[in-house]
């Protein structure tokens, strides 16, 4: 491990200019490649105080032994190089995306005499145009099938155009009408080459042209009573509209433009890029790529933008690139963009219409890949084994933590806390094992009260478990702590021998909580409360994702690439996820509350059918009990009963009339004359009117 103050540059000796750096290692390997607008500020950065850096600039600056630099005369200039020197020297410490696959593309060789139409992989060729990407080769094959029929562009390989030519007999394509056959000089290679010009045309979106050409020439032939002519033109029209319906329409006829979204969390992040052309999707593709720097959105959104265009020019790069952040500063990399392109384009964030709509389509195709590609990960056998075996390691323990439990506690300003309990079992979720749990022992925000709380709840359930089987005999007495607020999910897990559920029958070997030292003091003096002293305790803060261990003062860094750290990862967002979910239906469920809800016995539809012959609860509560009984299915017991309700939740403050400024004693009737009253109830009371 090297000491940045060993290379670091004399002062003054970094120039106060744009330009690009290189950090080398020992051995002279290229290991990070970095621009500037200000190579001098930029530098001095990295040789700062090494406990203020982040953990993986700090590793890169400690791995390094050498710095080097080229100055350039502007941004763009350094956006370029750096772009090349990534290419060339591949560094470790640079974001580097990675393909999920390698697309296919529906090429056109412009490049040769006779210009081919065939599916291309790899790297891109001089001289051919490409589209796409596709999902699926077969996908251009049916492409390409329908359209040939309209622009019969050879498709066939060098060897079988040659044997043909030798032959003077084309291949089948040829005979069917799917080829015009410039091997045997049906046509000319220049009207070949336009029927190519035309296929490209219409691929890239152009295609109201060549529909409304074929309409006419129909029409013309019809009246001409060329009817076999005309019938074989309408099939064509079918044919290129069938080609156009296989890209569904999302945007404006007009619009070219790549639509990029970013999905990350910590270690990792996914792209996804829409290819937008005429109005409709023509291709997907995406990337998932490790966060070996530490790195904003807008500089991910930058890298990609690099991985997208760097050797792409003309139409490849389109008018508009809408982004979900912009790289900073955005200037140098709209510049250079606007080179490659050869015209004005445009790089901003969508923020309303059809293209913001768009964009979230996008956003929820990177998030699934992000979550596909850890979930990969997390089911493969020897992965989990590995990850299991890694925490037992850094944590200390005696042996694997087959069962894993986590908690997180959820709320809402301090509103409506709860908790949730999640579970993984070698490795796997274990869903029918998830419990949730309602903040009882006290009002207002404490996470860490309310982590020990639950934690409190939990275990004793399980010491009442084990006393009641007799497999714990040394437990006290009124161990029940009445866990009413405690909700079983999916399912009922194992059964006892009289059929009630086993809710808190088996240990963890590690519990999790997510948080750092105190909510893990937390959780271990609950267990130490208890006299539970065989589980371990730890930790995972989200902002640098430390693990912390119970009286420890610093925590237990995982190496980034670390399974143990994915596993750990996973149990902690899926235990957010879990809580956060059951804190958004209580707080749905709150304020859908009203005043009829206290009405025993009165259920959904008898109260809909109250408020609708009333038509306000407001007029409902002037309303007589012999009123109320004229409702359908409603007796003089529940309309008394409802009464009371109504009469325990009356506003406090008197109502307003607001047209005299009057204050009524009774709440004004809204049908008649007078002006409405303002603010006269409970908040309960007017959700209950708004439902």
């Amino acid at each position: 491990m090297a000491d940045p103050s060993s290379y670091r540059p004399k002062p003054g000796q970094i120039p106060d200019s744009p330009g690009v750096y290189r950090f080398r290692d020992e051995h002279r390997r290229v290991i990070y490649v970095g621009k500037a607008k200000s190579l001098r500020q930029r530098l001095a950065n990295y040789f700062q105080d090494l406990a203020g850096l982040h953990p993986r600039t700090r590793t890169m600056v400690t791995t390094a032994a050498s710095v080097e630099w080229t100055v350039v005369s502007t941004e763009v200039e350094a956006l370029q190089l750096e772009y090349s020197w990534i290419k060339e020297y591949d560094p470790r410490f640079n974001v580097k995306y990675r393909d999920d696959k390698s697309y296919p593309y529906l090429a056109v060789t412009m490049n040769e005499e006779f210009p081919r139409v065939q599916v291309m992989r790899g790297h891109k060729k001089k001289g051919v145009r490409y589209f796409g990407p596709y999902g699926h080769a077969w996908a251009i094959r049916d492409t390409v099938d329908l359209l040939l029929r309209v622009f019969p562009v050879r498709t066939c390989s060098a060897g079988v155009f040659k044997n043909a030519a030798r032959t003077g007999r084309p291949c089948l394509l040829g005979y069917i009408g799917k080829c015009s056959a410039p091997c045997v000089d049906r046509v000319s290679a220049e009207e070949h080459r336009e029927l190519a010009d035309e296929f490209c045309d219409f691929m890239a979106g152009r295609t109201g042209t060549y529909l409304r050409r074929l309409e006419r020439q129909m029409t013309a032939a019809a009246e001409e009573m060329e009817y076999e002519r005309a019938a074989r033109l309408r099939d064509d029209i079918g044919a290129l509209k069938k080609a156009m319906e296989k890209s569904a329409v999302v945007l404006a006829d007009a619009t070219d433009a790549d639509l990029i979204a970013v999905a990350e969390d910590e270690l990792e992040a996914a792209v996804q890029i829409f290819h937008v052309r005429g109005g409709r999707v023509r291709g997907q593709r995406g990337w998932v790529t490790d966060k070996v720097e530490e790195i904003t959105t807008g500089a991910l959104v930058e890298h990609a933008l690099q991985q997208l265009y760097g050797e792409e020019t003309g139409d490849s790069v389109p008018k508009e690139v809408l982004v979900p952040a912009l790289p900073d500063p955005v200037e140098p990399v709209q510049e250079w963009l606007t080179g490659r392109r050869g015209s004005n384009m445009s790089l901003r964030i969508p923020q309303r219409g059809d293209k913001k709509a768009l964009m979230e389509t996008v956003q929820r195709n990177a998030l699934q890949t992000l979550a596909l590609h850890k979930t990969k990960r997390a089911s493969d056998l020897t992965t989990r084994s590995r990850a299991l075996e890694e925490i037992a390691d850094a944590l200390g323990l005696d042996s694997a933590p087959l069962r894993i439990e986590c908690y997180d506690i959820s709320h809402l300003q301090g509103d409506d806390v709860v908790a949730s309990m999640v579970v993984f079992e070698d490795g796997l979720q274990r869903k029918s094992e998830y419990r949730r749990f309602q903040i009882k022992g006290f009002e207002g925000q404490d996470d860490v009260r309310s982590m020990h709380e639950v934690l409190t709840r939990r275990f004793r359930r399980y010491l009442a478990e084990k006393e009641r089987t007799g497999e714990w005999t040394d437990g006290e007495d009124g161990l029940d702590d009445g866990l009413d607020g405690t909700v079983l999910q999916d399912g009922n897990g194992l059964k006892d021998d009289d059929g009630r559920p086993k809710r808190f029958a088996y240990p963890p070997q590690l519990v999790v909580v997510d948080g750092g030292q105190p909510q893990v003091a937390a959780a271990k003096k609950a267990l130490d409360e208890l006299g539970i002293d065989d589980i371990a305790v730890c930790g995972l803060a989200k902002r640098l994702e430390e693990v912390w261990l119970p009286d420890d003062d610093d925590p237990v860094v995982l190496p980034r690439s670390s399974e143990g750290l994915y596993l750990l990862q996973r149990v902690r967002d899926e235990a957010h996820r879990f809580a956060i979910t059951y804190q958004r239906a209580k707080r749905a469920k709150r304020f859908r509350a009203s005043p009829l809800d206290e009405v025993p016995g009165l259920g959904d539809a008898r109260k809909q059918a109250v408020l609708k012959h009333f038509g306000s609860l407001k007029k409902l509560r002037s309303a007589t009990i012999d009123q109320i009984c004229e409702v359908p299915g409603i007796g003089r017991k529940t309309a008394e009963t409802i009464a009371v309700a109504l009469a325990r939740t009356a506003p406090a403050t008197p109502a307003v009339n607001t047209a005299t400024g009057e204050i009524m004693e009774e709440e004004p009737d809204t049908t008649g004359s007078g002006g409405e009253p303002v603010a006269t109830g409970a908040p309960d009371e007017r959700r209950g009117q708004e439902t």
